[in-house]
């Protein structure tokens, strides 16, 4: 049997891919933690090209949908989906977003997670966090029949036949009910949370009626009287979603990364994912075709006819994709280098089950990950393994996506370690939101996550000095998190550490030095091919561009980034010399040699400082790139790590400060308004041990006073809050002129008023305190 190849790759999802379904051979739907629900409508078959459409707009995340087939009421048929709102939402799928849905039912008490339709289109089902299912007449849309006696969330639900409803929970238990809401019976058997269900066509080898799968990582198949006659083994981590073809196929994904199709007890075909989590599957009834939704916020159509494959392009930006993915060390076990098979044993020796994973030792010392495709009898490559995951100023890739940060955290005895992914550039509280979410945690935990990031990021955050981490139970072993736990009683939680004033300078340092590298040399061969060799790098230069990289990859940026000879020459020449629309590498990685005593004593040839060079390098154009901007002012705040460096930012505070003045108030570029806070920061530091300027204190904050009240984004103004903070604490003079000249008081309760963040209630407290 022909094995699936990539059909089509759909992007316009700007967040995770929750669930997806495959109503007709023409079009496919899927919903996002972006708040919409997609409709892929098929333009042509060879290639296969899809139209996308949103079908709606929820407030907050949509994580499952289901289809009701054409009848005679709904000739088009209804999309339904639900989610974090509560809300599940009922409408023909010609119906634009701001048209009146054909029904909105309401009656949950929390997310909505799952959802189906009867074979025979008369009801549909729903699961969620609230520990109950409900079933709802279609067009009556009243719940008249609620399922209970869960006593965790409802993960997975499947309107079986006219009458019987089967239900699937985090307590470990699958429930099938009458659909008058009796139970008739309770199957026990999954050492795990059940996250996944779906109908097996009669007939199938087994004599299985429906299949379920979870967190144990296996597929489970079952008599409607609750026998277990099968178990599929394969995935390494949880499965997420099942769908069963009228063939009697089975499709399953998960968060190892891939769908695996299942025929009889055997695994024939593993399909890898460039992605972190595979979160959806489904199969289209009239030809076999299959879509996944994966947390890299793309869905993917696979096909086995090939006048349904992807054009050649896109099948190898896929298969690409999927090589050069990085697979975190811890999820493979112990791996012993030195007793690793070389690159000959993919050629030597064959796979004994399709999925098998092998490790092999590369010449050059990397490892490196293959699976094993029974279909076409060879090693396929699926990623190269990292060394354990943590933060050193460089970005750690984690199963397909870039971190600064990729904690363990240990919720249970005997349980594997949850990942818990973190860039700084998120708002903890929506990294620790995900990661509830995702791991179905109770909400009431929320405060204490999003508390650990900030705490176990500090240095390259804000507040206390930062602490070792005693990773892998960050809570203690009192403490742990465990799933069944009454979520009514939490850990207790220690009150808020004191913030202000801010005493330790920050950086902004991590780095992609290797694609800051790429970009450069893609740059400079753009300019030889254009007749430009006169601003050009020379060999020698693309040679010291080299050992600078290779330097700042292995030590980061630190003190001693200008022992690379020529290293800074480069990057000023990069940053001048260049086209204004080539500047953005270069001046990366001038801000990452910001931090070096050198730079801050750089003198040009023409008279020029570091900062001169800054300032030219990021606006010298008539329409000035924020990105631009954005680099040097991480770049200014960089030079607070030398003393050189702090003297030089206080000298020339009005020339970095007409910099930053136009975009104040009006850019909504986060990186930017980030780096404008985190270098005000810099400066409250910095006159809290020097005598402080009064003018250039008043002028920071009146830029302080307008970021609080103009800007939204919440890292920027708790960043913004906290140099207001700490400025405030200097003298009564400074004080008296904030609130009387500046109404720094008015600026802060503007910023609490359109505050979520506890952060930025707590350090507005601390403010309103200094002023008693």
């Amino acid at each position: 049997m022909a094995e699936y190849k990539l059909s089509a790759s759909l992007s316009g999802h700007d967040d995770d891919v929750r669930a997806v379904t495959f109503p007709t051979s023409k079009a496919v739907v899927s919903c996002s933690r972006d708040g919409t629900v997609r409709l892929w409508k098929l333009l042509s078959d060879n290639p296969p090209l899809f139209d996308a459409t949103i079908s709606s707009n929820a407030s907050s995340f949509v994580n499952s949908v289901a289809y009701l087939p054409p009848n005679e009421k709904y000739p088009e048929g209804l999309v339904i989906s639900g989610g974090k709102d509560m809300i599940i939402d009922v409408r023909p799928p010609s119906k634009a977003p701001s048209d009146n849905a054909e029904a909105l039912l309401l009656g949950h008490g929390g997310n909505v997670c799952a959802l189906d339709v009867d074979p025979a289109g008369q009801y549909i089902v729903s699961g969620s966090w609230d520990c109950e299912a409900r079933i709802w007449p279609v067009g009556k849309w009243e719940s008249q029949t609620v399922l209970r006696g869960h006593e965790h969330a409802v993960w997975a639900v499947l309107a079986f036949d006219a009458e019987t409803v089967i239900t699937a929970s985090a307590d470990k238990l699958i429930r099938v009910f009458h659909t008058s809401g009796k139970l008739i019976r309770q199957i026990r058997g999954s050492t795990d949370v059940v996250r996944a269900l779906c109908r097996i066509p009669k007939g199938h080898p087994s004599g299985a009626d429906f299949a379920s799968a979870g967190n144990d990582g296996l597929v489970r198949l079952w008599t409607i009287s609750g026998q277990q006659v099968a178990q599929l083994s394969g995935h390494d981590a949880f499965i997420y979603s099942l769908a069963c073809s009228p063939s009697g196929e089975i499709f399953s994904s998960g968060e190892d990364r891939t769908v695996r199709v299942w025929k009889g007890n055997d695994c024939i075909q593993t399909i890898t994912h460039p992605a972190i989590s595979v979160w959806g599957v489904a199969v289209c009834a009239e030809n076999g075709d299959i879509v996944s939704g994966a947390s890299d916020r793309i869905v993917r159509v696979f096909s086995r006819d090939p006048e349904r494959a992807a054009d050649a392009e896109t099948t190898k930006a896929f298969e690409d994709a999927v090589k050069e993915s990085s697979i975190p060390q811890q999820q493979l076990g112990e791996v012993n280098k030195e007793k690793l098979p070389g690159p000959e044993f993919l050629t030597q020796k064959a796979g004994t089950k399709d999925g098998q994973v092998q490790m092999i030792r590369e010449l050059n010392g990397s490892v490196t990950a293959h699976q094993w495709s029974v279909g076409q009898q060879i090693w396929v490559s699926v990623g190269t393994v990292v060394d354990a995951v943590g933060s050193s100023g460089k970005k750690v890739d984690y199963m397909g996506k870039e971190y600064d940060y990729v904690f363990d955290v240990d919720i249970e005895d005997g349980k594997p370690a949850l990942k818990l992914p973190y860039n700084l550039s998120q708002n903890p509280y929506e990294a620790a939101t995900k990661f509830i979410t995702d791991n179905e945690l109770p909400i009431t935990y929320l405060d204490q996550v999003a508390n650990f990031i900030t705490t176990n990021t500090q240095g390259a955050t804000i507040g206390q000095a930062p602490e070792q981490i005693s990773a892998p139970d960050p809570w203690g072993s009192d403490n742990r998190y465990r799933p069944g736990q009454d979520s009514a009683a939490p850990p207790s939680i220690a009150a808020p550490p004191k913030i202000l004033p801010q005493k330790e300078y920050l950086n902004i340092l991590v780095a992609r030095v290797p694609a800051i590298q790429k970009k450069i040399g893609e740059l400079n061969q753009a300019l030889i091919n254009d007749g430009h060799k006169d601003v050009s790098l020379n060999p020698t230069e693309l040679s010291i561009l080299a050992s600078l990289c290779k330097h700042l990859e292995s030590s980061g940026a630190t003190k001693t980034s200008q022992s690379v000879s020529g290293g800074l020459d480069l990057a000023i020449k990069l940053c001048t010399s260049w086209p204004y629309k080539d500047r953005l590498p270069g001046l990366d990685l001038l801000r990452l040699l910001a931090v070096a005593p050198q730079t801050a004593t750089y003198a040009h040839p023409r008279g020029m400082n570091i900062i001169d060079v800054l300032v030219v390098g990021a606006t010298e154009a008539e329409t000035t790139a924020e990105n631009h901007v954005m680099m040097a002012v991480r770049a200014f705040g960089n030079l607070f790590d030398s003393a050189e460096g702090r003297k030089l930012a206080v000298q020339e505070f009005d020339k970095i400060q007409s910099v930053i003045t136009p975009f104040i108030s009006t850019s909504t570029n986060r990186n930017l308004l980030v780096a404008i806070s985190t270098l005000y920061i810099n400066y409250a530091v910095y006159f809290l041990t020097e005598s402080p300027s009064f003018e250039v204190v008043i002028a920071i904050l009146d830029a302080l006073s307008k970021i609080l009240e103009k800007q939204n984004d919440s890292e920027a103004v708790y960043r913004a809050l906290v140099a207001t903070g700490t400025l405030l604490g200097l003298d009564e003079e400074t004080k008296s002129a904030a609130k009387d000249v500046y109404s720094i008081e008015g600026s802060v309760k503007k910023a609490v008023g359109k505050a979520s963040d506890p952060r930025i209630k707590n350090v507005a407290r601390e403010i309103q305190a200094l002023f008693k």
